[in-house]
């Protein structure tokens, strides 16, 4: 396969089956009105994308999604490759090796080396937001937290990248970052270029 980046294009994507894609789409391309991003609903356009956010939603609707729109075993085979991932609130469930609360029919990728909890802080009605100190960035940065997954054991090849209460909540392994908040519902692109320097 010919990569965009082999071709001169710089394309990623935005898993655009179910939650807050649209957002994504918008802050990527504020980061670099050059950058081609593409919203991914078939296996022909995960094949033109270089990296992939898979956004928050709700993650075992989300996995079903793969399955009916025979995605998950091309994305699988694009993870084990090595193609860089951001994984945001349900992403993060997505790519985690172990759900502990997760349903029999859900699914996840066991791409980064994380253990975590389906919605771990709360309800929709405990949602909240904090300041957060992320390694690499000089200032801190306001997280949102809906009905977020916690992060209760990580492995030996994950960097924690900021935590919240002595809870991971930013984590990269090495060119896959999650999140267990939503970066999309800010105005801040901080992550959003971070990942893009993941892929190009």
């Amino acid at each position: 396969m010919v990569t965009t980046q082999q071709s001169g294009r710089r394309c990623v994507g935005v898993l655009a089956l179910q939650g807050a894609f649209a957002k994504h789409t918008s802050m990527l391309e504020d980061c670099d009105p050059d950058l081609e991003v593409i919203e991914v609903r078939t296996p022909k356009q995960l094949e033109m994308v270089d990296g992939l956010i898979i956004p928050g939603g709700e993650s075992s609707t989300i996995s079903k999604l793969l399955d009916l729109n025979d995605l998950r075993q091309p994305l699988a085979e694009r993870l084990d490759a090595g193609m860089p991932v951001f994984g945001t609130c349900a992403g993060m469930i997505l790519l985690a090796t172990e759900v502990l609360d997760g349903r029999e029919d859900q699914h996840s990728f066991a791409t980064i080396d994380l253990s975590v909890r389906r919605n771990g802080y709360g309800s929709q009605l405990d949602s909240f937001e904090a300041d957060l100190l992320i390694v690499g960035l000089d200032d801190p940065y306001q997280a949102i937290f809906i009905r977020a997954p916690k992060v209760e054991a990580v492995g030996s090849s994950v960097e924690i990248l900021a935590s919240i209460d002595d809870s991971p909540a930013l984590v990269r392994s090495g060119q896959r970052l999650a999140s267990s908040f939503h970066p999309e519902l800010t105005n801040d692109v901080r992550l959003h270029r971070m990942f893009l320097d993941t892929c190009f």
